[in-house]
């Protein structure tokens, strides 16, 4: 069952990191401007009454809680981008040693990216035979 789920959020994990850092920006939002622009969600005037009223003190803990989401859904869009850039660099080269020195980070970091990488791996020993 945990093979399922780890399988589909490597699949996904783009649309996933996008999907948290929305909003983790909106709860950075919110506490900002009930910690320094308070004027700005003044029930009378404002439609942003929301995060006085109901919210009042929890905005603290939204804004730290967006600060930690910010941090995880950009800590897993970086990486992903930088194992697939470190992919495609290698998958470049027409050299069957080159990938045969690299084979084993390759199968590594290839395990945490979606399918399609792995496949791209396994046609690129496939091209220069390797078993």
């Amino acid at each position: 069952m945990s093979g399922r789920i780890i399988g589909f959020l490597r699949e996904y994990i783009v649309a996933l990191s996008i999907l948290i850092l929305i909003p983790a920006t909106l709860f950075i939002i919110m506490g900002v401007v009930y910690l320094f622009f308070i004027g700005i969600a003044d029930p009378v005037t404002s439609p942003l009454h929301f995060i006085k009223d109901p919210l009042g003190i929890w905005n603290d803990y939204i804004l730290i809680a967006g600060l930690i989401i910010l941090g995880v859904g950009v800590y897993y869009l970086y990486s992903f981008f930088t194992k697939r850039k470190y992919v495609l660099d290698e998958l470049k080269t027409d050299k069957r040693s080159e990938i045969l020195k690299k084979r084993s980070k390759l199968e590594s970091t290839v395990k945490q990216l979606p399918s399609k990488y792995q496949k791209m791996l396994s046609d690129k020993e496939d091209e220069f035979n390797i078993r």
